[in-house]
């Protein structure tokens, strides 16, 4: 049996405080907050989820957001860089918006694109790059309109500690294909319009440490529940250890950890986040699981406030 994963589904990274996570990725960035929940395994610290209007697979970006604590390190076993996508022509706004909001952010060519890097207030290193594929994203916030809005993700780059068996599990395993190589970097494309270009680092990097500014791990795409079983199944007869199917409500999740150290996840792309509240209401309230539902006054006194606000 072989598969081919689509591309990326999401990347869960971690932050610091909530109310510059929601300032940034919403007020700067114009993405749409869709989701407001809670961390399955630790309820305590929110968990957000930032995408596209609709909350489409290989747009959403989602963050554990943990006030005061300690900073990591980017480096090996990790995603370096999340790259995002907007529209042919939108640059010059990009340009002009970060220099609104005093982002720093450095021009760089790769693969013959024309790319944005910066960071985002936590350290999370983030690119932009402007490609005609992908639907746009018609969601409107600030002075970001649906003509120079985020339409997802562009992709990542990977950084491992053994670049050379990630490369294998890239293509022959998650079933990307190898587009080639630029200096250090090999690049790989998955069949979606977004979130469909990978590009790993094939020189070893210091290893990261997990901590507020670095990526937690990148989930790849499932049609369905009976895709995602047929996934397990691959990666574990594959060589790796895979655990059980994981409702997170949104969709079902697998993960395991490759042999560069980096945490993957492949997630179904249903139900989606309008299950539980509407389309249009997406992201207003704070949505917990059924088991903490009866914790709800516990949990909203031990969350932190905030609001999603314009800046412009």
């Amino acid at each position: 049996m072989t598969k081919k994963t689509a591309g990326i589904h999401h990347i869960t990274a971690i932050v610091g405080h909530p109310q510059e996570n929601v300032d940034f990725y919403a007020g700067v960035l114009g993405l749409r907050l869709v989701k407001q929940t809670v961390n399955f395994d630790d309820p305590g610290t929110y968990h957000f989820y930032f995408g596209n209007e609709g909350g489409k697979p290989g747009t959403i970006i989602t963050f554990f957001p943990w006030a005061n604590a300690y900073q990591g390190k980017i480096g090996a076993g990790q995603v370096g860089v999340t790259s995002y996508v907007v529209p042919a022509g939108a640059m010059e706004f990009w340009k002009d918006r970060l220099h609104k909001f005093k982002v720093p952010f450095t021009e760089l060519e790769r693969f013959g694109e024309h790319y944005l890097e910066f960071d985002d207030p936590h350290g999370l290193h983030l690119e932009l790059v402007e490609r005609e594929e992908g639907e746009r994203n018609t969601w409107t916030f600030g002075e970001v309109t649906s003509g120079v809005a985020i339409k997802g993700f562009g992709g990542a780059t990977l950084l491992s500690a053994q670049p050379e068996r990630t490369a294998e599990l890239l293509e022959k395993v998650m079933g990307l294909d190898y587009v080639g190589q630029e200096g250090d970097i090999a690049r790989y494309r998955s069949t979606a319009e977004i979130g469909n270009i990978i590009d790993l680092k094939l020189t070893a990097v210091a290893r990261g440490d997990m901590g507020v500014g670095t990526v937690h791990h990148i989930a790849w795409r499932a049609a369905d529940d009976q895709d995602h079983l047929e996934w397990q199944d691959y990666i574990s007869a594959s060589g790796y250890g895979v655990t059980p199917v994981r409702d997170r409500n949104y969709f079902n999740a697998i993960y395991f950890r490759e042999h560069g150290e980096i945490l993957f996840e492949i997630a179904t792309d249903p139900p989606g986040f309008a299950q539980d509240e509407s389309a249009e209401t997406m992201g207003s309230h704070l949505m917990l699981p059924a088991q903490y539902e009866p914790h709800r006054e516990q949990l909203e006194r031990v969350l932190l406030p905030f609001e999603v606000r314009e800046l412009d």
